[in-house]
């Protein structure tokens, strides 16, 4: 490959003239797209809120107050928010949010997405123009990259969006790095390492598909340069100069995130647990008409693979897929330019093929088991076995495919001799129309032998007028381009605009009313919510601090505890400690009344486990024996009745910090597996493993003692301590090991104590134990 930008003052770099013109048509249809989330009208739904919000705000929350975000005392009776992928935490766009506000309302955070798309958009521009590109094609490129495919209709995937979001900038710094021949070149590479790093410290599927892809293209350009050893020579500095420093940015937290992956639910996927997450190949359909299957429908009205209908025509098909994961549209225009580019031949060029074949691999392993191809990634590429869903690369079919779309508008309205030859236009034009029409064809087909007929009948006929339109006004551009080309351009931009406003339009799966989500606002009037903080803060003392438990309150609820501060048992999040799930039966999510999943150790809420970990107060929208049978009415009062259910307390409910006056073997794998606990009072007793116990020495006195919480933070617990005879402090928090502690000073083991808990041996006379969270520490030595 030739490069087009040899250096960055050379007079053959195209005029910025145009390109800033393009920069300002696509920051219009970017207002025009992002409106609807901008005004405030509808907000991203879904994982958006219900996982990343309250995150961010938690975020927000600890700079404001001066702490460290790294331990989560708020869900899951404490969770390593360091390491988990969805804690926005290493998210340059989010961290600089939480820097300056510190409570960041769910319009503060979409704003912060789509200025983040904005961007890439914009350098997807820039590369264009350093490609020599059409600045109308760059334009027809960035609105498809920033609100088709999966950027629109996957947007609650907050993470992945701006993985995604940040590609452009990486491509852009990249290619100057190994086109310029000053000493900028190292400093793009820096740049692009550094972006890099932002985009891997996502730690989600979609940033280990751009690194593979990031990969691909950095070798691709060099060897397929007319001089490949002169280009290899040099790209190493800026290059080894990227490499190294997204290497120290990402080191420690993909430790970090290793290490919880070990400790945790899901520390593997295997190959069937992933492919249930691919992409049905009836997917492409949508490619043409994205509802056709009625995706932003509810889920009883959707139609498409996987779904309740699909099922009872064509048996189970084993996916396991929210219904808009497999959508593909990034508009008529750009499909059409497409299918014109790869029949005429454009597509393979040289300056172009790269994202041809990438655009192929990455449908490949969208489609993940209807292909051979995904076992062999799944078996042999380091990281595909860590994530469970392969459609998750559709953002990726959707970053190609902008590219493609983009260089065939610039193929197409790029003035002769460069044009292909009109024989091959012939051939693009034969092609876009058999595809269609076979696309066509096949979703009337699949409508009629799944009597669907009257419902894919409305998106089928609007996908097809559309279709027309865009073809007629691709052919009509083409003609008139060089008459007017101006005119030519802007009808195809704007038509792209009005295309995807219609088309991806906010719906079921992309934009909800805001208050479907007032539960996350910090200034909530929610009763359920206002009354817990009132009882929890009302029963505070030097050695209480209530949990809680949001159960069956709506998918927006779980969460909810990390905004308003309170502590609480349960959360929402895919990934979560191993040993915690296990004992305490957390899923994934408490939204539904039936996620409440109960276990051996936590076979109630009458139980030992529930009391150790001070569960005080139940809320849900169900009396409370619907919940759990096991729970009597004389045994938890009824605290309230609010317009969102009912409030049990739980008056059982342990201290925080207690003082054990003895300690006492026990076998803690019995206990997880069958729930029975050694006859022990556990308020001045405390159990240790046989190896934690021979180390801390078994004790049994007759002295007294007294404990007070002096301090609590996220990651510091300060305790102070008077006992007579000594004994342990115990601290009913989570223990893990990335958490240290000092007596006076002085570092002590932090013992695993009544199987799930923290406890510190004291002497006699009056201490100061800290509780100090270390995950650096911890990892590097590896714990």
């Amino acid at each position: 490959m030739r490069p087009m930008l040899l250096d960055h003052d050379d007079s053959s770099i195209a005029p910025r003239a145009p390109y800033l013109a393009a920069a300002v048509a696509y920051g219009l249809g970017w207002l025009v797209l992002a409106w609807p989330c901008l005004s405030g009208r509808v907000t991203i739904p879904w994982d958006a809120k219900a996982q990343f919000l309250p995150q961010i705000q938690f975020l927000a929350d600890s700079f404001a107050r001066g702490e460290s975000p790294f331990w989560n005392p708020f869900v899951f009776s404490g969770h390593p928010q360091v390491a988990d992928p969805q804690s926005m935490i290493f998210s340059p766009p989010f961290f600089i949010l939480a820097l300056f506000n510190s409570n960041p309302s769910a319009w503060a955070v979409d704003v912060t997405v789509f200025v983040t798309i904005l961007i890439g958009g914009l350098a997807l521009i820039a590369w264009f123009r350093d490609r020599g590109f059409h600045p109308a094609g760059a334009v027809i490129a960035a609105l498809a990259f920033g609100f088709g495919a999966a950027m629109s209709w996957r947007i609650q995937h907050t993470g992945q969006v701006l993985s995604l979001a940040m590609l452009p900038l990486v491509l852009l710094a990249l290619d100057r790095a190994l086109d310029d021949v000053r000493r900028s070149a190292v400093a793009y590479g820096i740049a692009a390492g550094v972006v890099s790093a932002a985009i891997v410290l996502g730690r989600d599927q979609v940033a280990l598909l751009i690194v593979y892809m990031l990969a691909a293209y950095a070798i691709w350009r060099i060897v397929s340069d007319r001089a490949p050893m002169s280009a290899l020579t040099r790209g190493l500095a800026p290059l080894g100069a990227g490499a190294i420093a997204g290497l120290v940015l990402i080191a420690i937290p993909i430790l970090l995130t290793l290490a919880l992956a070990g400790q945790s639910n899901r520390p593997e996927i295997d190959l069937i647990g992933a492919g249930r997450g691919s992409l049905h190949p009836a997917s492409i359909i949508t490619a043409f008409a994205p509802d056709v299957f009625g995706s932003t429908g509810s889920s009883w009205d959707y139609w498409g693979a996987p779904s309740f209908a699909w099922h009872d025509r064509w048996g189970q098909t084993g996916l396991v897929l929210a219904q808009n994961m497999g959508q593909l549209y990034i508009g008529a225009i750009p499909v059409l330019l497409i299918l014109l580019g790869l029949g005429s031949g454009i597509l393979v060029r040289r300056e172009i093929v790269f994202f041809t074949v990438a655009f192929a691999v990455m449908t490949v392993y969208a489609l993940g088991w209807f292909t051979p191809l995904f076992g062999l990634a799944h078996g042999y590429l380091p990281g595909v076995s860590l994530f469970r869903r392969p459609a998750d690369a559709v953002f990726l079919m959707g970053f190609c495919g902008a590219i493609l779309a983009g260089y065939a508008a610039h193929a197409v309205l790029t003035p002769q001799p460069a044009r292909t030859r009109p024989s091959n236009w012939s051939a693009g034009i034969a092609v876009a129309a058999g595809v269609t029409l076979a696309t066509f064809t096949a979703a009337i087909v699949l409508a009629v032998r799944m009597d669907h007929v009257e419902v894919a009948l409305q998106p089928l006929t609007l996908s097809a007028v559309i279709v027309t339109f865009a073809a007629a006004l691709i052919a009509w551009a083409a003609w008139i381009y060089p008459i007017r080309p101006v005119l030519a351009a802007s009808l195809l931009i704007g038509a792209s605009v009005a295309d995807l406003a219609i088309q991806n339009a906010p719906g079921g799966a992309t934009g909800l009313p805001p208050s479907t989500y007032a539960i996350l606002d910090p200034a909530t009037p929610n009763e359920t919510i206002a009354i817990l903080n009132a009882k929890t803060r009302e029963r505070a003392s030097a050695t209480r601090r209530d949990r809680v438990e949001l159960v069956g309150l709506g998918f927006a609820s779980p969460n909810a505890a990390m905004t308003h501060r309170l502590e609480s048992t349960l959360g929402y999040n895919p990934v979560r400690l191993g040993l915690y799930s296990r004992a305490t039966g957390a899923g994934d999510t408490v939204g539904l009344v039936e996620d409440r999943k109960f276990s051996p150790m936590f076979p109630s809420y009458k139980s030992t486990l529930a009391d150790l970990l001070g569960l005080a107060y139940i809320a849900t929208p169900v009396p409370l024996a619907t919940l759990d049978p096991q729970a009597k009415a004389e045994d938890f009062p009824l605290v309230a009745k609010t317009a969102e259910g009912y409030i049990y307390e739980n008056p059982r409910a342990m201290p925080r910090a207690i003082f054990a006056t003895s300690a006492a073997p026990a076998d803690f794998d019995t206990i997880l597996n069958t729930g029975t606990w050694p006859d022990t009072d556990l308020s001045a007793t405390v159990l240790l493993s046989p190896d934690d116990e021979r180390e801390a020495g078994l004790i049994a006195t007759r002295g007294q003692g007294t404990v007070s919480i002096t301090t609590y933070t996220n990651t510091q617990v300060v305790i102070e301590v008077e006992s007579t005879r000594g004994g342990f402090v115990v601290l009913n928090d989570l223990w893990h090991p990335w958490w240290n502690a000092t007596l006076d000073g002085q570092r002590v083991t932090v013992l695993r104590a009544n199987v799930l808990v923290r406890a510190v041996r004291v002497p006699h006379g009056r201490h100061i134990v800290t509780f100090t969270f270390a995950p650096i520490a911890g990892v590097l030595a590896g714990r």
